[in-house]
């Protein structure tokens, strides 16, 4: 197992010893190294010795003086020096199934590792695990960890992850707590599988497991159009989205009661859907699962009167069009149109149907680059939300930002958040 080196930090004290880029980490102290974890804990010290691997092949040992928590300045190509463990459940609203064939590799990756969960909340299934797993996360307290439930009831969960073995989740969650282990947990949503009652059951269950089990949320499940020989699934309803809404909107008042928080979050796909209104700034707690999705728009609404605060003027602005994804369109229309009345503007958000993945997926962070130039032909300037690239600049049908800003013909501009958004919105015409 060994790490290869991507990046060696100016002025550090891997640069000082000699390390460069592109040569590959083989041991600490004598110790074998399989990720950035067992990495932390070897180099807490006040001496370390290193063994590196040049290109050639040829290594060498060095001896780096430190004080113990010192960073040796050293960046790697992966977190995992070894394989990423992988998912062996055949899940029946798997959304990398649903993928088109031919792109890059990494979009068909279906990762199932503890170690992921704890450095990027990655959600794992924790059906795909050896007892030393479990032990090496009790031992050095990887906590918390994200774990996709689904469902408590073990022949629901058995069924929809095509995993015999997917039934003994009560008994690894409780496992991992009684070690003081704590837990954030998904449940994808389907109609007629995990919903009503047995999503009860589940909220019952997880609830109980409070406070060692921080977080339950609901994400509804996720369709495009390449579901070919799949399991039949469809979307929920309006009606059956609403219905969510009310029973959660009950079990959050409970929590708040009984805990002080919600305890359970729902995606923002069911409010949109349900058209019901977000709930409140509190009602997310500080927005612990933001990443999967839950709150992405009320957190958005807040950075963007945050920032709407600091604005005095906007004079002389080009006018700008931001593509985002029909079920946010809804939401964010009525904040453009009042700040084009108080600021004599003439932005507008887009909405972009997309095409790629079907129209059962309207979300601004599966929007692709084809999608977005079709829907923004002809305009002048265009400010893309991050979120439609991944940190190689490429949106999700392979296709680079260079080669959309070559087709786009315009100025292309990206904002992170609302508070980057609102300042390019504010910025004179140049020229």
């Amino acid at each position: 197992m060994l790490g290869r080196i991507n990046k060696v930090r100016r002025h550090s004290l891997a640069e000082k010893a000699g390390i460069l880029s592109g040569e590959k980490l083989c041991t600490v102290n004598g110790c074998s190294v399989q990720d950035i974890i067992d990495l932390s804990f070897l180099t807490a010290d006040d001496m370390v010795e290193l063994e590196i691997e040049n290109a050639a092949g040829e290594r060498r040992f060095l001896q780096i003086e430190k004080y113990p928590d010192e960073d040796l300045g050293i960046e790697f190509e992966a977190a995992v020096f070894d394989k990423v463990r992988t998912c062996y459940n055949n899940c029946i609203f798997c959304f990398v199934d649903q993928m088109i064939p031919g792109m890059r590799p990494g979009l068909y990756v279906r990762d199932d590792d503890y170690r992921l969960s704890f450095l990027y909340g990655n959600f794992i299934t924790l059906t795909n695990m050896r007892d030393e797993d479990f032990n090496r996360i009790i031992r050095t307290h990887l906590s918390p960890l994200y774990i996709s439930v689904h469902a408590t009831d073990p022949d629901v969960r058995c069924k929809m992850m095509n995993n015999r073995f997917a039934g003994q989740l009560m008994d690894k969650l409780k496992l991992l707590l009684e070690a003081g282990i704590q837990i954030h947990t998904q449940i994808v949503c389907c109609p007629g599988y995990n919903d009503g009652a047995v999503l009860q059951k589940t909220f019952e269950d997880l609830y109980e497991l409070h406070p060692g089990v921080l977080t339950m949320a609901v994400v509804p499940v996720g369709l495009t159009k390449h579901r070919e020989h799949l399991h039949p699934m469809r979307t929920f309803t309006a009606r059956e989205a609403a219905e969510i809404v009310d029973t959660v909107s009950v079990w959050q008042k409970k929590c708040r009661a009984e805990t002080g928080k919600s305890f359970v979050y729902l995606g923002d796909e069911f409010y949109l859907l349900a058209e019901k209104e977000l709930p409140a700034s509190e009602y997310y707690d500080g927005f612990p699962q933001l990443e999967n999705g839950i709150g992405l728009t009320r957190n958005f609404l807040n950075e963007w009167d945050n920032a709407l605060k600091t604005l005095a003027h906007a004079d002389g602005t080009e006018a700008a069009i931001i593509p985002v994804g029909e079920s946010a369109f809804r939401v964010l229309q009525p904040l453009m149109e009042q700040f084009n009345d108080r600021y004599a503007t003439r932005h507008a958000f887009v909405p972009v149907k997309n095409l790629f993945f079907g129209g059962h997926v309207n979300v601004t962070g599966l929007l692709t680059g084809g999608d977005i130039l079709q829907a923004t032909n002809g305009c002048s300037r265009l400010i893309l939300p991050g979120v439609v690239l991944n940190n190689d600049n490429l949106f999700l049908d392979d296709m680079s930002l260079e080669s959309f800003r070559n087709s786009f013909k315009g100025k292309v501009e990206i904002a992170k958040d609302a508070g980057e958004l609102l300042h390019l919105l504010t910025m004179p015409r140049e020229g």
